[in-house]
């Protein structure tokens, strides 16, 4: 049985072994990098990708099926969260040209900031 003095001895020989591997990886080829870089401009072009992905849903080749047309929540069951996303995808639908225009600024942005 081990003393509690080698357990202690190997768990921080173990704990400087793995963060010595974590700061070899944050500084070799960057592969953290990519995360520290995420800022409001990435979150933004995030939530337009997720709004172009909900503005093309077709509500007869997609939704319907589904019962996930805007007919099917009427009343009370409007404010489930089914209920919520089918609002949701009907709004970004709905909005199909401010989501345009907010596209082509994105791509306008991206081509002059590089």
């Amino acid at each position: 049985m081990k003393s509690i003095s080698n357990l202690t001895n190997e768990y921080s020989i173990l704990v400087a072994k793995i963060s010595s591997w974590v700061a070899s990886c944050h500084n070799s080829l960057g592969c953290c990098s990519h995360f520290t870089k995420m800022g409001f401009w990435t979150l933004v072009e995030g939530l337009l990708l997720f709004a172009n992905a909900l503005a093309i849903l077709n509500e007869d080749r997609f939704l319907g099926p589904r019962r996930w047309t805007l007919a099917e929540f009427q009343g009370g069951r409007r404010n489930t969260l089914k209920g919520q996303i089918v609002g949701l995808i009907h709004a970004c639908q709905f909005l199909r040209l401010p989501l345009i225009l907010f596209n082509i600024i994105t791509i306008i942005v991206k081509l002059v900031s590089g």
